[in-house]
């Protein structure tokens, strides 16, 4: 399916959902996730969603992205994850937090297939953080 270091392209109709817990559980993921990620349900559901997360990606990136979801905001950024079978996708995310009825928190991200510049930017960025 999925090749090591293969990059897969989203098609610009794949919109990629899921929902964490406050501590980045997942417990929500669609079938675009399942289906680029390479991931079942059953495999994504209960776990972290640094699941996905690529080496190549900084700390830095995620710290912000952390400490500006917790502060109540939305983040927007591009991302580089991995496959189950080790090859990676690039997204354009927007996470955002939210509150269940009995005030949970809780985090819904929203990805899309980036652009071919917004992905260099992304690189170029990425290079220059720990």
């Amino acid at each position: 399916m999925h090749q090591t270091d293969h990059e897969y392209k989203l098609d610009k109709e794949t919109i990629i959902v899921s929902e964490t817990d406050a501590k980045g559980k997942i417990i929500y993921a669609n079938e675009d996730f399942c289906q680029i990620s390479g991931f079942s349900k059953d495999e994504l559901i209960g776990k972290p969603h640094n699941l996905v997360r690529h080496p190549d990606m900084p700390k830095a990136a995620f710290a912000d992205l952390w400490q500006t979801v917790k502060a109540g905001k939305v983040w927007q950024g591009v991302v580089k994850n991995r496959t189950k079978e080790g090859g990676y996708y690039w997204v354009n995310a927007t996470v955002y937090p939210s509150q269940s009825p009995d005030g949970e928190t809780k985090y819904f991200s929203v990805r899309v297939r980036p652009t071919y510049d917004e992905i260099e930017e992304a690189e170029k960025l990425y290079a220059t953080l720990d």
